[in-house]
């Protein structure tokens, strides 16, 4: 039924570890973002140039493209935002966004708002195309590492340093829950495409999946050997990828509840994962200064039959596949 993920293709550019990266909506570009305050857009066709956005005066931390692909958010250390435009003259505005670090962008599924979080402790929400900032989310007592939108735009998920995941309704801005089970700080939240789950990523080593409704953990994988930085759902829910410090990619069976792979492509931490939007690619980047582009090939798996033989999920952990890339296969 499934083939291995296969490597193909290295993005070389980046001059310093890459901190995050994001698909455009088409799967024709991606943007990435680097301690070398550099944001970059990558063709995923053979043969076509790279761009390099420079603006930034420090580390670029997050960027996420716009729904449309329109425009890439970036987020920096030097506490501003930039919309870029992803084209040969990369033009950007700026706003000066907080007054800290600021670590994550996240566009709502329409594209009308932005969402920023920082290490002044707050989440803010803009509107986009004017630029204007509507309201702040205050109840964190360390830096926000990530904010995510829900996908229908109506709740929020934020991860942070004070070890909680807390869940915001938009409309009322208040707090909802806040999930405490980590033991580490919290790198990375999002919401499964259902829109009724989150996983967050932690320095405990850990990965968690709470149900947003009863607000109970649904699912904990205690798999990786170090901080797990990042986390990526497949647009079919079915499984979640994880990027760590201990230099693995690790793909999750979510209908099963276990491991399925370990990639080892990274010399050195794997410090962000995303899937594209169809989920045929995912990308990742590492503190060794490469994007790497991956086909998923397990996704042409025919879901309703997997529902169907969904067992009770007690395969062992240790059951699955664990490879290195060889570079035969590298194009």
């Amino acid at each position: 039924l499934q083939d291995d993920p296969t490597l193909e293709r290295h993005f070389k550019g980046h001059r310093d570890a890459i901190t995050s990266l994001d698909f455009s909506s088409n799967m024709k570009q991606i943007a990435s973002g680097s301690v070398d305050a550099c944001v970059m857009i990558w063709n995923t066709r053979p043969q076509m140039r790279a761009y390099r956005f420079v603006g930034h005066k420090d580390a670029v931390t997050s960027v996420q493209f716009s729904p449309s692909g329109h425009l890439v958010a970036s987020a920096s250390r030097d506490k501003t935002v930039r919309l870029w435009v992803p084209s040969v003259k990369g033009e950007s505005t700026v706003f000066r966004a907080h007054t800290g670090t600021v670590r994550s962008v996240s566009f709502s599924s329409d594209g009308q708002t932005l969402l920023t979080s920082s290490d002044d402790k707050s989440i803010k929400v803009w509107a986009v195309h004017r630029q204007k900032f509507l309201f702040s989310l205050n109840q964190h007592i360390n830096w926000v590492r990530c904010a995510r939108f829900s996908p229908d735009g109506r709740l929020i998920v934020s991860a942070s340093d004070d070890k909680t995941v807390k869940l915001w309704d938009k409309n009322s801005r208040e707090c909802i829950n806040s999930f405490c089970e980590h033991g580490g700080y919290v790198h990375h939240a999002d919401f499964h495409p259902s829109g009724t789950c989150i996983a967050a990523a932690s320095t405990d080593n850990t990965v968690k999946v709470w149900d947003i409704r009863t607000h109970k953990l649904l699912q904990h994988y205690p798999v990786h050997s170090a901080t797990v930085n990042s986390l990526s759902f497949h647009p079919s829910g079915n499984y979640l990828i994880t990027a760590s410090n201990d230099s693995t990619l690790k793909i999750l069976d979510l209908l099963e509840g276990r491991l399925l792979y370990t990639l080892h492509g990274h010399q050195g931490p794997a410090s962000c994962v995303s899937f594209s939007r169809t989920g045929d690619f995912f990308a990742s980047g590492g503190a060794d200064e490469q994007v790497m582009l991956w086909r998923t090939n397990f996704d042409s798996v025919d879901y309703s039959e997997v529902l169907q033989q969904k067992g009770a999920g007690d395969e062992k952990a240790s059951d699955h596949r664990s490879y290195s890339q060889p570079s035969a296969q590298v194009r």
